[in-house]
């Protein structure tokens, strides 16, 4: 069994440093690896991501993130990346990577994922040259999954991290005319063809906690979804099954 705390949209900022401190201070005791789904800082701020850094550098477990959209407002995704990982994070662009926890390979992937609607409501890939770029990032954000989920075909135990949504099921108590700019369900087809052992979101703070791509889990794990600082969850066995508990 392996024991992995997760957690969306921590937002951090010096009027939060007490908190995610407090919180990076005990969650080792209670999991091997702890999961960011994107939103580390509240506006994208290098003072912001600093002091995330302050609350990982001496953290006992592999931290392994993504970006999400608040990293990205201000322009400086590049330095925040750079920022948290001075202290050990694993940063997730497009990429995956094979940890070795509980003595088993756990493969995960990682990217911030994109907007473009679910079924009734999506973005075409049709009309204005701004409107296609948009479809297209989401593109790069597919196809990263799906090399990411090839790459860690092997591993015992295999986790999908974004920051946008892939399936709307996850998004209920959200407006439904916001759901085109909280994810898209172009990222849920590599996810339904490999099949991983769970997926991992934030993003969508008034959505839901629980949903699914076919048989594959699917978490919003926004700290204002689950209402507390991680949520932990164990994972055993190559059919996964996924038990949550505070």
């Amino acid at each position: 069994m392996v024991r992995i705390a997760a957690a969306g949209d921590v937002h951090a900022s010096e009027a939060t440093r007490s908190r995610i401190g407090e919180a990076f201070a005990a969650v080792e005791r209670e999991a091997e690896l702890v999961l960011l789904a994107g939103d580390l800082t509240t506006h994208g701020e290098m003072e912001q991501a600093e002091v995330l850094a302050e609350a990982t550098r001496d953290i006992g477990v592999p931290v392994v993130a993504v970006l999400g959209n608040h990293d990205l407002h201000s322009g400086h995704g590049e330095e925040i990346s750079s920022i948290v990982r001075g202290a050990g994070v694993r940063m997730l662009d497009r990429e995956a990577i094979v940890l070795e926890l509980a003595g088993q390979e756990i493969g995960v992937v990682g990217t911030k994922g994109f907007v473009g609607g679910f079924s009734g409501s999506q973005l075409p890939d049709f009309g204005e040259p701004l409107l296609r770029r948009v479809y297209a990032e989401t593109t790069e954000e597919v196809d990263a999954i799906s090399r990411g989920l090839q790459e860690i075909a092997h591993c015992p135990i295999r986790i999908v991290l974004l920051h946008y949504a892939p399936t709307s099921d996850t998004l209920h108590g959200e407006p439904e005319g916001i759901w085109t700019y909280l994810g898209s369900d172009r990222l849920a087809t590599p996810i339904a063809e490999y099949r991983p052992d769970v997926v991992l979101h934030g993003h969508a703070h008034s959505g839901s906690f629980e949903g699914a791509i076919g048989a594959v889990p699917v978490y919003n794990v926004a700290v204002h979804v689950t209402g507390r600082d991680f949520y932990v969850f164990e994972l055993e066995g190559h059919d996964v099954e996924v038990e949550t508990r505070a």
